[in-house]
């Protein structure tokens, strides 16, 4: 995509409703916002982030929900995290990077260290904090308030997705160069390109998700090019979607049996590693998905460029889970 001519505005939020300060928006009118990011805490508690009005919490496990955007000026949400013991991160499209440690209730800008504040992806491990910016992969550590590049080799490159394993290798999904992968004893990030085209042998650069199962495989979901599986930690590649109706991947989310990928038309499961995919679309009445998670009770839910939806049965049954979503967000760019 090109934009010509045109400049990102991040605009304020209202701090007493969490309604976004800018002529047109109304919290009580118009259709659920697209979601481009969730994430599922204990007791039912949900956070969906949306692309023009903010952070969204739920209490009740998405039958109900509520802005809360006090503090939080770039109201274009991309990523969520959330720290075991429940501090908040939204990542957004101008704005940085923004910390609650109060359900979100309030968000502060932390943004020290960090060089560019575009914000495709958040990942919380081991007290540590990975943030997928614009120009690569940033760290912050327990009790610091300042980020710091992993390591060098990512300078001015998109990451869009991040994925970590259980010996705490990092892999980085990025745009326009594929994937890379820094080991915790590495000094680089070391870019795995092998096996990884098309069906007509070109190489697949634009990576939108990644994703480990238990079983410490790799899964890379691409832009227009399907999924692909690695079982070597990256070393080698090779496709598992050619049976899926649309190749734009949104989620990938492995189960302990299975595995669930969100695409450009609807969610479809696996439970052979890709030689077969079934629709679980029944109930999701818009297919366009933007984000894919699990709770730790085993609820799913999906973000959609009109809302959340809500399964209790691992997909086979969606409803609508958007009750006091709605509003009228303003694009996010005006022309100079």
């Amino acid at each position: 995509m090109v934009w010509v001519g045109l400049a990102l505005i991040a605009m304020p939020l209202r701090a007493d409703a969490g309604a976004p300060a800018f002529p047109g928006s109304d919290q009580t009118g118009g259709r659920p916002p697209s979601v481009q990011a969730l994430v599922a805490g204990e007791a039912g508690k949900v956070f969906a982030g949306s692309f023009g009005l903010g952070v969204f919490r739920s209490d009740d496990g998405g039958k109900r929900w509520q802005a809360t955007n006090e503090g939080l000026s770039d109201p274009f949400i991309l990523a969520l995290a959330m720290e075991p013991g429940g501090t908040l991160y939204a990542g957004t499209i101008r704005g940085g990077i923004f910390r609650s440690q109060d359900d979100g209730k309030s968000w502060q800008a932390w943004n020290a260290g960090l060089k560019r504040k575009e914000i495709k992806a958040l990942l919380v491990s081991r007290g540590e904090v990975f943030a997928g910016t614009a120009d690569g992969v940033y760290r912050l550590k327990g009790g610091n308030k300042e980020w710091g590049p992993v390591t060098k080799g990512l300078d001015d490159v998109l990451v869009h997705s991040l994925a970590v394993d259980r010996q705490d290798t990092l892999f980085a999904g990025t745009s326009g160069k594929g994937v890379f992968r820094f080991k915790a004893a590495g000094s680089e990030w070391v870019r795995l390109q092998h096996g990884l085209k098309d069906h007509e042998g070109l190489a697949e650069n634009f990576i939108r998700v990644l994703a480990v199962d238990g079983e410490q495989a790799v899964y890379a979901g691409t832009f227009d090019g399907g999924v692909f599986r690695s079982g070597d930690g990256g070393e080698t590649w090779r496709p598992i979607s050619r049976a899926l109706p649309n190749d734009s991947i949104r989620g990938i989310l492995p189960g302990e049996k299975d595995l669930i990928v969100a695409t450009g038309r609807g969610v479809y499961r696996t439970t052979d590693k890709g030689r077969r995919w079934t629709p679980a679309n029944k109930g999701l009445t818009e297919l366009s998905v933007q984000a894919l998670a699990r709770s730790k009770g085993g609820t799913l839910y999906v973000g959609t460029s009109a809302g959340v939806f809500r399964s209790d049965d691992d997909g086979d049954h969606w409803a609508g889970a958007s009750d006091g979503m709605e509003g009228v967000p303003v694009p996010p760019w005006v022309l100079q």
